[in-house]
C-alpha cells in the first residue's frame, strides 16, 4: 500500500504538503464564501462540491505533469508558443466578454482562460533561452533580446484585455532574467523604459478614460420605456452602457477598458475620508466590505462558516477570498496562508539548486515565482495595498481552468524534483 501511494505521489514531499493544505484551505474557505451562489443556485453544496470535483481532476492532471520528464516540456515549447498564440488572438476576436472583458471562451461549460497557458508558455520560453544562453559570466546579451521579441506579442495580446496578468507575466519575466544573471545593465534599461511606459500609459487612461460609466435611475428608466417602445434589447443595453453618469460616452473598440482602468486608479489615489453613511456601496463594495472583514478578524478570526461579509461582498469566493480567509481564520490563519506560498518559493528554489541543467531549474523558479507573485498581487488587494486586478489567489480561489492549470504547474515542479539530482561538490584537498 505504501509503495503503491509512494508511486503516485512522488516528487518532493514538501511541495506535496503545501498543495494539499491550500487543496483544503480553498475547499473550506469556497464552501463558506459561496453563500450568493448557493442563493442563487437553490443549493447550498454545490459551489463546493463542483470546486471539489475540480480540484480533484487538477489533482489528476498534476499526477499526469510530474510523470512527465522535464526534457518533453522543452520539446513541448514552440508548440505551446503558437498554441498560446491563436487563442489568444481568438478570445479577443470571439470569446465571451465578462464584466467588459473578452478573456473567456465557454468550453463544456467552463470558462476557458488562454491567458492561464500563455503564463506557462512564457516561463517556459524565459527558461528555454535563459539555459542555452549561460556562460561562466551570465547570460549571453543576446538572451534579452530574444525573451523581450519573444515574450512581447503574449504580452500585448493579453494586456489589451487584461492588465494585470499582463502585469505579472512582466514581472515574472523581469525576475527571472535576473535569476538566469541577464547584465544589470540591461534589465536597469528595461526599468527605466517600463517606467517610462507605465508613466505614458497612465496619462494616456487619465486623458481618454470615463471614470463614470454607471448610468443613474432616470437613465435606466429611459432604457426600459426605450424597449418597451419596440427598439431591440441589444439596441437598449447600448443606450444604457455608452452614456456615462455625466452624459459623457463610453469608450468602444480597443480603448474600451480605458474606463475600468481609470476607475480603478481614481479610486486607489482618492484618500479622502468618507463618512460611513456616505459610502457608494454600488461602486466601492468590494473595497469596503473587504475591509470591514478585514478590521473584525482579530488574532483567530470568527471561525470557519462564521463570516458575515461573505453575503455583501461580491467575488468573496473568488478575488477576495483573503479578506474570507482573514476574518474567519484571523491574521494567524492569514500567516500561515501567506507563509505556505513562502515555502513553495523556498522549496522550488532548493529544488532548482539540486538540478544539474540549467533548464529545469529556470523552470521550477519561473513557475513558483509566478504562482507567489499572484499570491502576492491577490493579498495586496484584498487588504487595499493596490488597486483591485482581479488576479485569483492561486490553489484556494474559486475557479475553473485557473484552477486546474495552476495543479499542471504544481505537477512540473513535482517532476523537476524527481528528477534533480544532488551536486557534487569537489572540495580540495586539504594541506599538510
Amino acid at each position: 500500500m505504501n509503495k503503491t501511494l509512494g508511486n503516485i505521489f512522488k516528487g518532493d514531499k514538501v511541495v506535496w504538503m503545501v498543495f494539499f493544505f491550500l487543496c483544503i484551505i480553498s475547499v473550506l474557505e469556497v464552501f463558506s464564501s459561496s453563500s450568493s451562489l448557493s442563493y442563487k443556485g437553490g443549493n447550498y453544496w454545490s459551489p463546493a462540491i463542483k470546486h471539489s470535483g475540480l480540484l480533484f481532476f487538477g489533482l489528476f492532471c498534476m499526477i499526469v505533469a510530474l510523470n512527465i520528464k522535464c526534457k518533453y516540456y522543452k520539446i513541448a515549447t514552440p508548440f505551446m508558443y503558437g498554441i498560446s498564440l491563436l487563442l489568444l488572438f481568438l478570445v479577443l476576436v470571439m470569446g465571451s466578454a465578462t464584466n467588459d472583458a473578452h478573456r473567456w471562451f465557454s468550453l463544456f461549460g467552463l470558462q476557458f482562460q488562454p491567458s492561464e497557458i500563455a503564463k506557462g508558455t512564457v516561463v517556459l520560453l524565459c527558461a528555454q533561452i535563459l539555459s542555452s544562453t549561460q556562460t561562466p559570466e551570465g547570460a549571453d546579451k543576446r538572451a534579452f533580446w530574444w525573451i523581450m521579441g519573444a515574450c512581447a506579442p503574449i504580452i500585448l495580446l493579453i494586456g489589451v484585455e487584461n492588465l494585470s496578468t499582463a502585469a505579472l507575466i512582466c514581472a515574472t519575466i523581469f525576475m527571472m532574467m535576473f535569476i538566469g544573471r541577464v547584465p544589470l545593465r540591461q534589465l536597469g534599461g528595461l526599468m527605466g523604459a517600463v517606467t517610462v511606459l507605465i508613466g505614458f500609459v497612465i496619462a494616456l487612461v487619465m486623458l481618454l478614460g470615463n471614470a463614470q460609466t454607471t448610468p443613474p435611475p432616470a437613465e435606466n428608466e429611459t432604457a426600459v420605456q426605450v424597449t418597451s417602445e419596440g427598439v431591440s434589447t441589444d439596441e437598449a443595453n447600448a443606450i444604457v452602457m455608452g452614456e456615462g453618469a455625466n452624459g459623457v460616452t463610453s469608450n468602444t473598440g480597443v480603448l474600451h477598458r480605458f474606463d475600468t482602468w481609470k476607475a480603478r486608479i481614481m479610486k486607489f489615489l482618492d484618500h479622502e475620508e468618507v463618512a460611513p453613511e456616505d459610502v457608494d456601496l454600488d461602486k466601492d463594495a468590494q473595497v469596503v466590505f473587504s475591509k470591514v472583514a478585514i478590521a473584525t478578524s482579530g488574532i483567530i478570526g470568527c471561525g470557519p462558516g462564521n463570516s458575515e461579509q461573505r453575503d455583501f461582498l461580491s467575488q468573496a469566493f473568488s478575488d477576495f477570498i483573503y479578506a474570507i480567509v482573514i476574518e474567519e481564520l484571523g491574521l494567524a490563519g492569514a500567516f500561515v496562508v501567506a507563509f505556505l506560498y513562502v515555502v513553495l518559493l523556498f522549496r522550488a528554489g532548493r529544488i532548482a539548486n539540486r538540478c544539474e541543467n540549467n533548464f529545469p531549474a529556470f523552470l521550477a523558479m519561473g513557475l513558483a515565482l509566478m504562482l507567489v507573485v499572484q499570491a502576492l498581487f491577490n493579498m495586496c488587494v484584498a487588504v487595499g495595498i493596490v488597486p483591485v486586478t482581479g488576479q485569483p489567489l492561486p490553489l484556494i480561489s474559486k475557479g475553473g481552468t485557473s484552477t486546474i492549470i495552476n495543479c499542471v504547474y504544481i505537477g512540473i515542479i513535482l517532476s523537476i524534483s524527481r528528477s534533480a539530482k544532488k551536486k557534487v561538490v569537489e572540495t580540495a584537498p586539504s594541506k599538510v
